[in-house]
Order: C-alpha cells, then structure tokens, then sequence
C-alpha cells in the first residue's frame, strides 16, 4: 500500500516490533488518526454540535492463545518501545514461528475523502432545519422532528514485524431522521436513516433526503392506526433490506471464528452439514463499493473478500481473523476488526447478507394462512450459545388468509436461529441492502456493518404480542 507520513520512524517502528515478535506467531503495530463530528437537530433548533480527534497506536504480540495488547495515545518511538516490551510478555515460555503477513492490496472500495470538512457547519446545520421544516409543513399532525448527522475521517496505518505496510482512509457520514405524530390524543413515532463510507453530498441532496423523511412520515402514520399484535407461533414474513439484522444477529454471530474455536456457538463443529433450508445462501462480503460494513482490508490488513458462509443450506466456513483461523487451521477471510486502536482484534461481520431466490414477494405475502409481515425492524438480542433470539418489530402487519388486515404494535419476533433457518419456505427475487445504518455490538466494542436479504417466508416463529 501507498505509504503515508508519520510522527515517527517508519523503519524503526517495524525494527522494534520485529524484536518483540521474535518466538511469537504474529504481531503488528495499528496506528489511527482520526476525526469525527456529529450535530442534533430537535425540537426546531441545534441542540449539540460536537468535533472530537483522537490519534493513537496498539502494538500486538501473538503467541499461540495468547495475544499481549498495548496502546497509547502518544505516536512516538519510546511509546512504540515501552508498549512492545508490554506486548511482549505475551510470549513468556512459547517457541512459535512468524506467520507470513497478508498480500499488500492496492484496492480501494471508497474515496479517500474527508466528511468532516465539506461541506461547512452553517450548510450542514442549515440542512438539518430545512428537514425540519419541510417535515412539519408536510404534515400538521407532526409534534416533534429529531434530525442528526454524523460524519468522520480515520486514516489507518498498519506495520508488520517483516516489513509490509498498508494505509487505508475511511470516510463514514449517517444522516438519521426522527418524527413523532399526534392524532386524537394518540402519538406514534418513527425513524429513518442512511449512510454509508462517502461524503455527505451523497446523502444532503433534496431528493434523498424527501425520500427518507417521507418513509419516516408513512411509518409514523401507519402506527397512528396500529392494533396490539397477536401472540403465538404463526408464518412470518420479513421485508427485504434492513429486516436482515435478524439474519445479522441469529445466525451470523454464530458464524463468528472465535465463537466456534471455542466451541460456543451452536454452529460448531458443523462444516459441511445442513443447517438451513434448501435454497438459503448466507454470504458475508466485505468488498462492496462505499457500504457500511466494507473495508479495503481489514484490521489486521488482510483483503476482505466475499466469504460463503452458507450454501444451500449447508455450512460451508466461518469469518476469521488471523489467530483463530491459525488456531483451527483455516484461512483468514478479512474479518479482523477492532473498534480503534486501543481494542483488541476480533473477528467480526462486515456485510452480511442471504442472497435472492425466484419468489415473487406479493405471492410470499398472498401465502400468509395467518401470520405477521415484519417490513421494518428495531433492536435485537441473540444468545450465541443457544442460537436463541428476540426482535422487536418497528412496521408489521397482520396478514389473514393472503390479505392484510391491519399494522401491529409492539410485535416482537422470538425464535431459534438454526431452526429459523430451516424453515424458510420461500425466497423472494427482490434482495435489497439497507440503506447504511447498522452499528454491530461485541464484546464491548462496536463497528459499523451492513445487512441484506430479498423478502423471505419462514413457516413458523413465535410471535409475543398482546395475544
């Protein structure tokens, strides 16, 4: 990769790493210049504007399961020495051989720009209350709008033991709409949102940013008419885009490396058998142009690339950083990440997403017995082990005999992963990506990722409602 200034000497920096990753099975130094805004806009005026830059290094000595991790704020050669001689305790009493380092790529999935400086502050906050403005005028029955926008800048650097180098700048904006509705005493409120690794102008032009004010506005009226959800195991149909965080959370933490190492997940151990339906391809793919989730590489610096997960139905691998795909004698797949230079590398999704089928999506919906459609989702939480998950449903309606019969309120989804996947029945021809808005929690640190699917049946899942 293309080498970059630095406060300090490149080749020393590598000469000191190499010392204190002699024995050891892997190291490198991650170096991270970064800058980061974000404004809110609510109740008709600027209520924060924040600018914050951080700057830093984490210097990481590999032997064997165990992995030493030092990190300062401070870019200089005596903080690079005093935290190799931390990491290095990692190798006390372990004789190991340095791995090769992964192939230098000159790839790039995004521009290397800087949201942080165009367009201006008075543009950027001058955006915020024309959306307000234009919301309100829209409809009389708005109460409250919440407009915020985030962007930053993280220039990456990262140095190996034997020499090799790669530089990377990340640009990352989100533009997030909130409004709240009022009508007869009842209020309902709705959001939506977009973004992606791009400059902001991609997301402040009229025409998208109407678009997703107005999803915001439909959401928000469609709960104003909203009935209490039925309870109880019946079909589910979810939408295409966005609805994929289920897929995202029951099964794709699952597929996780160090989950399955470890032998915690309810995957593992299954390579090469059927874990879902026929028909169900799951593929994580961190080399889509400006997402959310890609990178050009990944934290450790090897390439992302598209990984099948699963095929088919069957289990075809898992996402790997390189200590755990060297643990278990694998391939790493360009799934290191880590949240910045202070956390520790994990392997992590990047976009995960289940590729499209033949199904017309209004005959998956028209197939409904009884049954929800769930076209927009919230939070979710997933437990690893066990492969059982929980969603709440933000857009879903009840579906009678193929015709749909009203929205539903506080519909949450319940079921278990693996067995989820085994009863998709029909696949939709419409797969969509979401539109950038997926932020990924693990182990205390969080990165950003995208989901996708096309509009999918799934036979049976629990559905808690007010019965």
């Amino acid at each position: 990769m293309l080498e970059t200034d630095l406060p300090f000497d490149r080749s020393e920096a590598t000469r000191i790493l190499a010392e204190a990753c002699e024995g050891a099975d892997d190291g490198d130094i991650y170096v991270q210049r970064a800058r980061s805004e974000s404004f809110m806009f609510d109740d008709g005026r600027l209520k924060s504007a924040a600018f914050d830059t951080s700057q830093g290094f984490g210097l990481r000595v590999v032997a064997g399961e165990a992995s030493g991790n030092a990190h300062s704020g401070e870019l200089t050669l005596d903080a690079i020495r005093r935290a190799a001689q931390t990491a290095s305790a990692a190798k006390r009493g372990y004789s190991g051989s340095l791995a090769a380092g992964p192939v230098p790529t000159n790839r790039k999935l995004y521009a290397p720009i800087d949201p942080t400086e165009a367009p201006g502050f008075t543009v950027k906050t001058g955006l915020m209350a024309e959306i307000d403005a234009w919301i309100r005028a829209k409809d009389p029955r708005v109460v409250q709008v919440s407009v915020s926008l985030a962007g930053s800048h993280e220039e990456i650097d990262i140095l190996r033991p034997a020499g090799e180098t790669f530089h990377d700048v990340r640009p990352l904006v989100r533009l997030n709409i909130a409004v709240t509705l009022e009508k007869n005493g009842r209020r309902e409120s709705a959001t939506s949102g977009a973004g992606g690794r791009a400059e902001y102008e991609e997301w402040i032009k009229p025409e998208r940013w109407q678009a997703m004010a107005e999803r915001a506005l439909r959401k928000a009226e469609i709960n104003l008419d909203s009935i209490p959800a039925p309870a109880g195991e019946m079909e589910v149909v979810l939408g295409p885009g966005w609805p994929a965080v289920l897929l995202h959370e029951a099964v794709g933490h699952g597929l996780e490396g160090d989950f399955n190492r470890k032998q915690t997940s309810v995957y593992s151990g299954k390579i090469g058998q059927q874990v879902a339906a026929k028909g169900v391809t799951v593929v994580d793919d961190g080399t889509l142009d400006a997402r959310r989730g890609s990178l050009s590489f990944d934290d450790e610096g090897t390439p992302t690339q598209r990984n099948v997960l699963i095929e088919d139905g069957i289990l075809k691998g898992y996402m790997q950083d390189r200590q755990n795909a060297r643990l278990m004698g694998m391939t790493p797949t360009g799934n290191g990440r880590r949240e910045s230079y202070d956390a520790g590398i994990m392997p992590r999704m990047t976009n995960t997403v289940m590729l499209g089928g033949q199904d017309d999506p209004e005959e998956i919906v028209k197939s409904i017995k009884r049954g929800i459609w769930a076209v927009d989702f919230g939070g979710g939480q997933v437990d690893i082990t066990s492969g059982n998950f929980v969603f709440q449903c933000t857009e879903a309606y009840l579906v009678e005999n193929g015709k749909v019969v009203a929205p539903v309120k506080n519909a949450t989804l319940i079921g278990h992963g693996p067995t989820a996947l085994n009863k998709v029945s029909m696949i939709g021809n419409d797969f969509a990506m979401d539109d950038g808005v997926g932020t990924c929690g693990k182990a205390g640190q969080t990165v950003p990722v995208g989901v996708g699917q096309p509009t999918l049946k799934v036979d049976a899942l629990t559905v808690g409602g007010a019965g």
